[in-house]
This record gives structure tokens, sequence and C-alpha cells, in this order.
């Protein structure tokens, strides 16, 4: 047998209490206000007063209360206080409020107080942990008012107004009546009560507001949950019960609040039944920092707490002021007096105490300290300037990331860019979860989505279906999806054989996410690329969670098939394992992820589709951030990153403050404005809240954020220049300190990379002095040697081994070629232009696939195609074409409505052009079009293997083949350039080889071809049209075309080719088989997507050579 024996801990010596703790803590009995600002010594001196009552008043730790605001200030407390008893005793009740009124409720619930509004009542000597009471968090209650709101509607259980149609179903209107309802509660009102305070204001919304609270509490009952406001109001309920109130007071004989100023009325009310009646109370709290206004506390409950907590004689209750901070020093003492003294103190106090509560002094030998503001040019250099600044703390004067913090005013809106910036500039960030709400964490989206496209069906958005890709549950980049779109849309485009367009790539991404089988026939034609394995391995995926779903799974369940389907788990576990900044993303993904599976596991009551979908609409309508789910333990070494009102009661030695602009920062927008729930009182509807006091709220928050740093705090804004909207908000000026404007970036960050890239510029500049030069090489070479325990670099850029063209260009003979040596060399009409004009554009578009996706131009010339090419074989009128055309047009898509517009009304030209030009034309047969072909042209020296499309095939009066290609470009051609246009010379050298025999007849011959741009009209209303003579006729024109970049030594005889589109073949054929993919400037780069690397142009050359 074993037994577990606490160690014995030695009581940790007590600190040095300066005057002001001293009278607290000596403080004789009954109720005691301490006024205490930041940095005072509040929670020691309340620590000590604890421990004063147990060591030497003989209380025993069992009848002390200790109350606080949130879990880990109780922690905190409750740790402290066992570490200054030292011995093995029973600790002090230290609790938050809430968790005071749930074990309340808990223990006395066979009261019948749950059944106050129609639950189920237990009974008397129910067992209270057979059917426990579960809270609510905040995303779940605004989640229940939405779910409540929507069957109210449906039910008509409550007569809504018409007036609020239009907000009715949207979250703004949900959080609206959730705040009423939690106001109401707060203030002691039932749902009659709020039903009154319409009546008296003929405010009809108010009305039916109060009927839906009563609808509310009902759900409540119903499912055996409570939210916050609703338990201390049914906590305070239970207590009206003399005999349970008696019970209480009887087993606690002193009470201590922490941060008071935080409390709401109910809270008040409630103490007041537990401690009013003049006994041992000692409450502490900074009316300055008062900034839960919108969860209901009131800045002026502090200073009433005289008179309603007054001594078992009647008086007024003592006050003390706590008058020394031991935070910082004077120059942020002296900021923060700044920012304080604007702050009205609401209720009268003695001019000693104002003195010593507004005017503390700096505790002896702390750092004097700095204060800096700065503004920025744009949020981007204000982000990366922050920083630097961080950096520069840390590597230059030693300060622990841990050691500081970035606060913003709102976390949603700033904390995603900025954590996104500092974690690029290598600063270690950490963001607590509950930051966000959980359903738009990045970690959790891809499972949310799989989720509800399982649920749906399969059925799949265009767009998701991409988006799914991209994530880890698919596994592929964008240039993954990208080849998957064109291999669908290639082998779409091979089954209609030009009888349609195929489907945009988008699209053909979900069909193939729903039908797997699309992917394995082009798996099994011999395509088995990386991306196809990876979309058909999501495709099962997205089938096995359908399968859990309608075979009755829970949500549970069904998230689990799809979080143990890939190998998303393992990389984060091998992430998580490694520590730095990417173990610590892969920790708060994990995190995520689980409080994703807690809710889940808390929705099993439903299985199925109903279920899951219930399951989904719960978590994506949570739009506030949890307030239990994701508080994990801070793993440390980084920079924290949170909004001022988490940072309540922490602090840091560097604290930087950002995004402090007007408009934001005071934000004075009335929260609410169509309810108004911040006009709800016990005595109806007030008078709507003055400016100044929103005004007011916003300055004690920013104060609060300026009272965190212990040794340096840096405030900074965005200063946009004149006539812009950014400008850097009031509360800077009362800082009292000089705001320095920086201009632009970092100009060398603080980071290994950037150090790399300067040694290495000092290297390869020609114009630094020898010495300086072989310095930074030899510190390079230092930096490249640094490796970790496992013997990797540490920085690898640093490696010359690793730099981008330093090592020898690849052998070609070692290469797989381009074409294999035995197979002749495919080339289409389009593409020998492209080839000739730039090898290396032909290339990278080409074979390496590389093409960004197809503009709106591309997609309006391909509609314009097939309906061009269904007016030919049917021969129909402009009017029914442009029928088809309305039928298709939306699923193009445009940059703008009006760009859509005016290619809509081109499209109708363009196609009453091409009616009009088809039935001028009555001297030639047509033969077919949108006609492929496919001919092998043997040029002596090699072989090419013509591939293309013509979009018309006609006989002319001579019997030969003419050849018609439609154009919409909107610039016409010069004549010399449609002489030897290679499209058309191709096609025509088609005809003569025999390509066209099946629908011509052999021996057929051409007879020249004809370019029709739609898009141009003539005088005629006919579009323009560009001859090109008949390849027969002219075998070598006068004007030879350009045979492009310097090819090499051409094959011996290329010049005694029989035509010179033969020539120009042979050219293209020789530099593909010498694969010499040269780049070379032309027209064409105006519209290059590789410019950006090409060595022909300034902006891609290389930079080492």
């Amino acid at each position: 047998m074993y037994t577990l024996v606490r160690p014995r801990r030695e009581p940790l010596a007590a600190p040095v209490l300066d005057p002001f703790q001293r009278a607290v803590v000596d403080h004789p009995g009954g109720p005691l206000l301490v006024l205490a600002g930041p940095g005072t010594g509040k929670t020691t001196t309340l620590v000590e007063s604890v421990v004063d009552r147990i060591a030497n008043r003989g209380m025993t730790p069992d009848r002390v209360l200790v109350l606080t605001f949130s879990r880990k200030a109780a922690a905190d407390l409750r740790t402290r206080i066992a570490a200054r008893q030292g011995r093995t005793v029973v600790t002090p009740m230290v609790l938050t409020f809430h968790a005071f009124c749930y074990a309340l409720v808990r223990r006395f619930s066979d009261t019948g107080v749950w059944s106050e509004n129609g639950g189920t009542d237990p009974g008397p000597g129910a067992d209270p942990l057979a059917h426990p009471l579960r809270l609510l968090t905040a995303p779940e209650q605004e989640f229940r008012i939405r779910e409540t709101l929507a069957g109210t509607r449906e039910t008509r259980r409550v007569a809504w107004p018409d007036s609020l149609d239009r907000a009715f179903g949207t979250r703004a209107f949900a959080s609206e009546v959730r705040s009423v309802v939690a106001k109401a509660r707060q203030l002691g009102m039932d749902p009659e009560d709020v039903v009154d305070a319409g009546a008296a204001a003929d405010r009809v919304e108010w009305i039916a507001v109060g009927e839906f609270f009563e609808e509310y509490l009902d759900v409540l009952d119903a499912e055996q949950v409570i939210d916050y406001a609703e338990l201390v109001h049914r906590s305070r309920i239970l207590l009206s019960d003399p005999e349970v109130a008696a019970k209480l007071r009887s087993e606690i004989d002193e009470v201590f609040v922490d941060e008071f100023q935080d409390t709401d009325p109910a809270q008040v009310r409630l103490l007041q039944v537990i401690a009013g009646d003049g006994r041992n109370l000692v409450v502490a709290g900074d009316p300055d920092q008062s900034v839960y206004a919108f969860r209901g506390a009131q800045s002026r409950g502090i200073t009433e707490f005289p008179h309603r907590f007054r001594t078992k004689e009647g008086a007024p209750a003592p006050v003390l002021a706590l008058g020394e901070t031991r935070r910082f020093g004077p120059a942020l003492l002296a900021a923060s007096r700044g920012v304080a003294d604007r702050l009205a103190l609401p209720g009268a106090l003695p001019a000693d105490l104002r003195k010593s509560f507004r005017s503390p002094r700096s505790a002896t030998g702390l750092p004097y300290g700095r204060v800096e503001a700065y503004t920025y040019d744009s949020p981007g250099a204000e982000a990366d300037q922050i920083a630097e600044l961080l950096r520069a703390a840390h590597l230059r004067e030693g300060v622990p990331w841990e050691s500081m913090a970035v606060l913003v005013r709102a976390g949603r809106a700033m904390i995603p860019g900025l954590s996104r910036a500092l974690t690029a500039a290598g600063v270690p960030v950490e963001v607590a979860g509950d930051e966000i709400p959980l359903a738009i964490d990045p970690a959790v989206s891809p499972l949310l989505l799989a989720l509800k496209i399982a649920a749906n069906g399969r059925q799949i958005d265009p767009d998701e279906g991409q988006l799914l890709l991209t994530t880890p549950l698919g596994g592929l980049d964008a240039m993954a999806v990208r080849r998957l779109g064109r291999a669908l849309r290639q082998a779409e485009r091979s089954e209609l054989a030009g009888s349609a367009l195929p489907r945009p790539s988008n699209q053909l991404i979900a069909a193939a996410l729903q039908e797997p089988e699309l992917i394995a026939d082009l798996r099994a034609e011999g395509a088995d690329r990386p991306e196809l394995r990876g979309a058909a391995a999501l495709a099962e995926l997205l089938q096995r969670c359908e399968r859990c779903i309608t075979a009755g799974g829970t949500a549970e369940e069904a998230l689990w098939v799809l979080w143990t389907g890939t190998r998303w788990p393992d990389r984060l576990r091998e992430q998580a394992s490694l520590g730095g900044e990417s173990g610590r993303r892969a920790n708060r993904d994990l995190d995520s992820i689980c409080a994703l599976f807690d809710i889940a596991h808390r929705s099993e009551e439903v299985a199925g589709l109903r279920g899951v979908t219930g399951f989904l609409a719960e978590v994506e309508g949570q739009q506030i951030p949890a307030d239990t789910l994701r508080e994990a333990d801070l793993r440390g070494g980084a920079v924290r990153l949170l909004t001022a009102h988490r940072a309540k009661g922490l602090e840091w030695d560097l604290v930087v403050i950002a995004g402090v602009q007007e408009g934001s920062w005071p934000d004075i927008r009335r929260r609410g404005s169509l309810l108004e729930p911040d006009r709800l009182s016990p005595h109806g509807l007030d008078e709507i809240e003055p400016t100044a006091s929103r005004i007011a709220e916003e300055r004690r928050l920013f104060y609060v954020a300026a009272t965190r740093a212990r040794r340096r705090l840096i405030v900074t804004a965005v200063a946009g220049t004149e006539g812009e909207g950014d400008q850097p908000s009031r509360f800077l000026a009362e800082l009292g300190v000089r705001v320095e404007s920086v201009h632009g970036r970092p100009r060398r960050p603080l980071t290994l990379a950037a150090l790399v890239a300067e040694l290495r510029r000092t290297c390869a500049d020609p114009e630094s002095p020898p010495a300086l030069r072989e310095e930074a090489a030899a510190r390079l070479a230092r930096v490249a040697d640094v490796v970790d325990e496992r013997g990797r670099q540490l920085v690898p850029a640093a490696d010359p081994v690793r730099w981008w063209g330093m090592r020898e260009l690849s052998d070609l003979a070692t290469l797989e070629p381009v074409t294999a040596p035995d197979a002749p060399i495919a080339l289409s009409g389009s593409q020998l232009a492209g080839l000739l004009g730039c090898p290396r554009q032909w290339f990278l578009s080409r074979k390496g696939q590389a093409d960004p996706a197809r503009n709106t131009a591309a997609t309006f010339g391909s509609v314009i195609h097939v309906l061009a090419d269904h007016g030919a074989r049917a021969d129909v009128p402009s009017s029914e074409l442009v029928g088809h055309l309305e039928q298709v047009w939306d699923q193009l898509s445009f940059d703008a409505k009006w760009l859509s517009t005016v290619e809509r009304a081109e499209a109708e030209a363009a196609l009453d052009r091409f009616v009009s030009w088809q039935s001028a034309r009555p001297q030639l047969t047509l033969l077919g079009t949108e006609v492929r072909f496919r001919v092998l042209i043997d040029l002596g020296s090699d072989q090419v293997l013509l591939t293309g499309s013509a979009d018309r095939v006609e006989r002319d009066s001579d019997g030969r083949i003419r050849i018609v290609d439609f154009k919409t470009s909107r610039s016409a051609p010069q004549a010399a350039d449609v002489a030897v246009q290679d499209q058309m010379g191709i096609y025509q050298l088609a005809v003569a080889a025999g390509a066209f025999d099946d629908l011509a007849g052999p021996g057929a011959r051409p007879g020249g071809a004809e370019l029709v741009y739609l898009r141009l009209g003539d005088s005629g209303g006919l579009p323009r049209s560009f001859h090109q003579a008949a390849l027969d006729d002219v075998g070598w024109p006068t004007e030879r075309p350009d045979d492009g970049p310097d090819p090499g030594d051409l094959p011996a005889g290329i010049d005694q080719q029989p035509t010179w589109v033969h020539r120009r073949l042979a050219v293209a054929a020789h530099l593909v088989r010498q694969e010499r993919f040269v780049a070379r400037v032309g027209p064409g780069c105006r519209w290059c997507s590789f410019a950006a690397s090409c060595p022909a142009v300034p902006t891609g050359r290389q930079v080492v050579s």
C-alpha cells in the first residue's frame, strides 16, 4: 500500500510592505475600500491581509472567501496565499464571482431555483450531480440567442415588429438582443420588467425583446444550461431565501474582493447579501481601470461602495489608498498621470486620499524608464517597425522575448495581421487561442469546411473546392491546383471535341471532388501526377466522412474521420516537438483543434446529419472569442500579442501599444444603435449615453494599456498624408512626450537573413575596400559554420553552396530531353510564333505549364468562338446567338460590373458582324468548323507533328481550300505581318500535307488563309478581314520573317526548304532539339507572365554571374 504525502514547504518570507499597504493589512474589521492604482501592490496587499487573518487573528482558512474576476487571477491568488502559509493546511476559498455562484446553485439546487422559469425541478434531496448544470460560454450563448430568435420568428410566439425585418437575421441584431438580456439580469430585471419598460417608452421592439427574453429562459431551462448573467441572477434569488443566506453567512468570517471596479450591479447586490451587514469585507479596485462597461460594469460602483456597505454602526465604510507604485519609475509614472488626470473621479474623495491615489510615488530603486511615441506611413510600415523595435530590444538590450508584449484595441482587426508580420520578421509571437473566434482560426477552418461539404452531400462550391485542396487536408500548393485544373480542362476539351467550351477549372475541380471517377479516369490514362493523387485522396476522404454522417455518426466522429485521414496530425506533432516558432504555431493549432473537438463532444446529443448541421451552425455562429475553451497555459519564450482588455492585471518590461488611431481608439461609435441596450435601467429607458462617457471609457482602456510596462513604453500609430483618413489618436498627446515621425520601413532589419544579405552585398561590391570585403567574407564563413546540437546549419543562407547562381549550370546530357530523340516535335500553329519570338517564354508556358490563369479576354474569345461555330453549323440569326450568349454570360468573371456591361455589348456586336460576314460569302463553300487536325511534316533533318484546330474550312470556286481564323483582339495587324503570319502559314501547310483530305478529298491544295477580327468593324458593318496569299503562289515572300534569336549552327540545307513555313519549322525544331531556350526582347514582353525572372530585361537579370 502506498501513501501519497504532500512535500513540506517552508513559507515564503513576508514581503516588505509600505505604510499604505500596512494600513490595509492592519484594518481592524468591518467594510473597507482600498483604492489601488497600477503597480501599487494591490494583490500583494490582499494576500498579506488574508495571511494576517489566518496567522494572527485565529481565522480558519475555510472561513475566508476571496473573489476575483478571472480564473488565472484566482489561481495566482490561491498559489500565493498557499506559498505564504507554507504548511499543509486548508486554503481559503479563492474563486471568481461566477465560480462562486456556480458552486452556490449546485449546492442548493434542491430549493427549486433551477425551475424558476418552468424548468425541471430536481426535487428535495435530489442528487445535484445527477443532472449537472452546464455554464454556457459567451459564443455558445450568442448561438442560443440566434437559434431562439429564428424559432420565435417561425412560430410567431413573439410579436416582432415589421421595422426589424431587415435586421432580424443578422448577427449584429442577435448581439444586441444578447446585450439587452444580459443587462436586464445585471440590473435584476425580469422579462415582464423589460416589457413594461418598452410599453412606457412606446417602443414595440422592446416589448418584443421582453417577450423573447421569456422564451429564451425557457430554452435554457429545457437544456439545463445557463449563461453568466443568469447564473448571478439566480444565485441572488437563491440567497433571498433567509435560511440559505443565514447558512452561507454563518460559514464565512471575512470576504476579500479584487478588481471591485469590474463588478456589475447584480454582483454588487449579491455581495450585499453575503457581507452587506457591516461584517469584515475588504474590496480593492481602481476606478480609472474600469473598462468593462460592455459587460455591465459601472465605474461609479467603486466610489459608491462606502455608502452601500456601511459599518455596523451605520457609518460609511472607510477608504484607504495605496500611494506607492512598484511597477515603473518616474518617466512611465508621469506619462500615465498625463492620461489619468483627464479622467473624472466619480464621487467625492477627501483631498489626502485623492492625492495618494492619483499622485503615487515611485518606489526607490526603480529604473527611470522610457516612454516613446512614433507615427508611420502605413499599417505595413508600422508592423515592420514594431518588429524591428522588438528585435533590437532583444538582441541589443537583452530583453527576453517573454518580457515584451504588443497590445491592440481590437483583436480581430489587428491581431492576425500583426502576428503574421512579426512572425515573418523572426519575432516569436504568442497569441491566446481565445483572442479570435474559433470558426476563423486557420487550423480549424479546413476541418469545418470539409465537414460542411460532407454534410451537404459533397455539393461543393467551386471556390471552396480549390481552397480545400490547398489546406493541410488537401496538401497541394497553388501551382499544383492550377496543374490539376489544366488537366481536367484538357480532358473535358477532348471529350467535347469542339462542340462546347470546357467548364472553368474551379468548376471542374469541384466536380472531380464530388465524382472521384473523373480523377481515376485520368490516372488510368497514365497521367498519375502528384496533384491527381492528392485530389483523389481528398475526394475519398470526403466520401468517408459523408458515409460516417449518413450512417448516424456524431459531429465528433465525422471530425475524427477527417482529422485522422491525412498525415496532418503527424506533421503537427513533429513540428510541436521541434520547438521554435514552427513548434509554437503547431501547438497553437493543436490547441484550437482540441477546442473544436471539445465543442463537438458536447454536441453529441443529436447524431447524424441533423447533429452535424447543428454543430456547424453553432461553431460558425460564434462570432465572439471564446472565454473558456482555449485559455491554454502560455508556453513562454515569445512576445505576447493581445488586446488591451486581456492585458489587464499583467505586466512586462517592454510594452508596445499599436494602432492608436483616431476613430478606432477612442472608438466612440454607439454600440447597439437599433435596440440601444445601454439605455436600459431599473426605471425604464434612460437618456442616450453622452459621447464624453464613451471617450472616458476608451481613455481608461488606454490608461490600462499604458500602465502595463515596467521599463519601456512605446506607442505607435499611422499618420496619413494631408487629406488621408489615418490620423494618430488624441491619446498620444496626453502622454506628454514628443511624437516622432518615422518614414519608410527598416533599412536593414535585425534578422539573420538581413545580416547575410548585407554581408553578401559587401562581398560583391567592387566599390568596397578590399579589407572590408575580406572581413565580410570572414563573418559570413563564421555564421555559416554555426550548427545546432544535431549538426544542422542554423543559418544555411550564409553558405555559398546554397546561393543562387553559384552552382554550375545543369549538364544537358544528364537531363531528360524536352522531346525524345526518336519522336517528332509537336507544335501547333499558335506555338510557332511564340517559340521563335522568345524560346524562354515558350518553354515556361508550354513545357513548364507555368502560365497564370486565363484572363477575361481569353474567356471572351472562347465564348465567341463557340457561338460562331454554332452559328456556322446551324446558320442561325444573330438574335438566337445573342440568346445563347445571355445563357452563359453570367458564368464569366469580371473585375467590375461596368466591365461586364461593356464586354457584353462588344460580344453582341461581334456576333452581329459574324452573321453579316457569313451571309456575304456565297462564292465559298463551308466544309467544316472547329476542325481538328494532326499531320506529320518531314523537314529532311527532322520531323514536326503539326496539331491544331481550324475555326473554319472553306472551298473556293477554284476548288482550293481556304482556312479562316477568327480573332477577338482589339488591335489589327499590319498587312506585311499577315503575309508571313505563322499560324496561317501552318494551316496552309497542313492543307498541303493532307490534314483536311477527309473533308476536301485527296490532293487538296491551299488557297490562302483569312484572319477575321470580329471586334473590329468596317464601314459596311462587316468585321475587318486580312488575307494571306496561297502558299503555292508565294513560297518565299519578299520580306522574310525573322528567325528569332540566334539558333546557333543551323542544319545544312535549311535554306533549301520548299517554303518559308518549312524553314520556320526547321529553325523551331532545331531550337527544341538543341534546347536553346534563351530570352528575347520583343512585342510579347508587354504581356509576358515571366518578365520578373527574365534575364533579357533589367528587372529579371541574374544578380550573380
